[in-house]
């Protein structure tokens, strides 16, 4: 199991806005969609995670180093909050993963070409039995 780094409240910050989309008289007069920014010098990371959160966040990092995660899909104000508080959870999970180590080249055994090439010659005679052969006249 992956520990999730401790993220001090401090260094997040929500922005209430209106949501863009059809709705009814509602979406002109509330402000149900969330916008979560996380400061990520204040946010205390280790080094590691904090690279492997950049990358992973890609253009949802400005260049003030804040990530902006913006959810609405839902119409509650509440919901909307929880969804991204969910989503930088996750985008966190993911970034403590540590990489998975380089693959180390292997050569194939002597008995797995062998395998191999027997196969090759045993699909080769079955499409050489397909062929037609002529009639003799």
């Amino acid at each position: 199991m992956v520990r999730i780094p401790v993220i001090p409240e401090a260094a997040i910050e929500e922005h209430f806005l209106r949501a863009s989309g059809p709705g009814g008289q509602n979406v002109n007069k509330v402000e149900s969609a969330v916008q979560l920014r996380l400061d990520l010098a204040r946010a205390g990371l280790p080094e590691a995670i904090l690279a492997r959160l950049v990358k992973l966040a890609g253009r949802r990092v400005t260049g003030e180093g804040v990530l902006v995660i913006e959810a609405s899909r839902h119409r509650s104000q509440d919901r909307n909050r929880t969804d991204a508080r969910e989503r930088l959870m996750a985008m966190l999970a993911k970034a403590a993963e540590p990489p998975p180590p380089p693959r180390r080249a292997t050569r194939p055994t002597r008995a797995s070409k062998e395998r191999r090439l027997e196969g090759k010659a045993h699909r080769g005679g079955v499409k050489k039995l397909r062929t037609e052969k002529p009639r003799p006249e």
